[in-house]
């Protein structure tokens, strides 16, 4: 393996908004905080990969714009390779994310931009990169036509593949064996599956649903349980680590899956992989935004030291 790991998805310029709770419709009242900064699930993903030592590349689209400049600017600041294709008529993604003050839980408005016309052409153009790289990682806040073309290029060629399926959708028999992992969390799971997950016991359920359909493996989060990884050896219950005092949970998700994907890329078991995974995102929610809490490879190296 080259140990490169290889990102498809959307990149945002999150807006978020933070007060004590969500407004009513047509109310109106005082936040408490304003941020402009980097997301998008997939952006995130590429950035704790590369921030956690990952050889990664960036597969999207932006608009010819400032958001656009800004994306760049923090793909270099991390170590990221773009490969992105830029679409002059059509803006770069944003994100509205409002933080509820209190408990650091969030709820997300995403208008992907550019990123919402990805096709298989992003894919083909970029099958060799995809092809020799140690993994692939894709989500669905681009259309499920690139992520599927993607999984396919990467799954003949014998690449890794981890599937994130967020936002949660309904979705064609035919991609779940492109899927070595898939890894939803509590919520996607029943979406997915119908099986409602409230302890190991359905989330077990759902996992082996999941795999009955043709995935290789499920590593389902499990916010404070932890996260479950399914496989042909059985389930694996994963601890939760702490990093701190939890101050936003924005990220963490993408956190776990770039970290992941890094693991694997290095040749880490899939067990090993995942406490990688939960050392990342543990240190991803002691601090505020999404791309920008990301850790370095030392502050994960020291995390899992303990």
């Amino acid at each position: 393996m080259s140990g490169e790991v290889v990102v498809l998805g959307v990149f945002n310029a999150d807006t978020t908004y933070r007060a004590e709770r969500l407004p009513r419709m047509g109310e109106t009242i005082h936040g408490i905080g304003f941020a402009l900064g980097p997301g998008g699930k997939g952006s995130n993903q590429a950035v704790a990969a590369a921030k956690a030592g990952g050889r990664t590349h960036f597969i999207t689209r932006l608009g010819a714009d400032t958001f656009a400049d800004m994306a760049r600017e923090m793909w270099a600041a991390a170590g990221v390779v773009p490969e992105a294709t830029v679409d002059p008529e059509t803006n770069t993604g944003a994100a509205l994310i409002f933080v509820e003050d209190g408990t650091g839980d969030n709820c997300i408005v995403i208008a992907p931009g550019a990123a919402a016309k990805m096709d298989a052409s992003d894919l083909n153009t970029r099958a060799e990169l995809i092809e020799t790289a140690a993994v692939f990682v894709t989500q669905l806040e681009q259309p499920l036509e690139a992520a599927m073309r993607g999984l396919e290029i990467a799954k003949g060629a014998g690449t890794i593949t981890v599937f994130n399926p967020a936002p949660a959708m309904e979705l064609p028999d035919a991609l779940y064996p492109l899927c070595d992992y898939i890894t939803p969390n509590e919520t996607e799971a029943e979406t997915l599956t119908g099986v409602e997950v409230t302890d190991r016991e359905t989330a077990e359920k759902a996992a082996q649903v999941l795999m009955d359909r043709g995935c290789g493996a499920v590593l389902m989060t499990l916010g404070e349980k932890g996260a479950l990884l399914v496989d042909a050896d059985g389930a694996h219950h994963v601890p939760i680590m702490s990093a701190g005092d939890v101050v936003e949970t924005t990220g963490a998700g993408d956190a776990f899956n770039g970290g992941f994907a890094v693991g694997l890329a290095e040749g880490l078991s899939p067990r090993e992989a995942a406490r990688f995974a939960s050392a990342v995102a543990a240190i991803s929610v002691t601090r505020a935004g999404a791309a920008s809490s990301m850790p370095s490879r030392d502050e994960v190296d020291a995390l899992l030291a303990k």
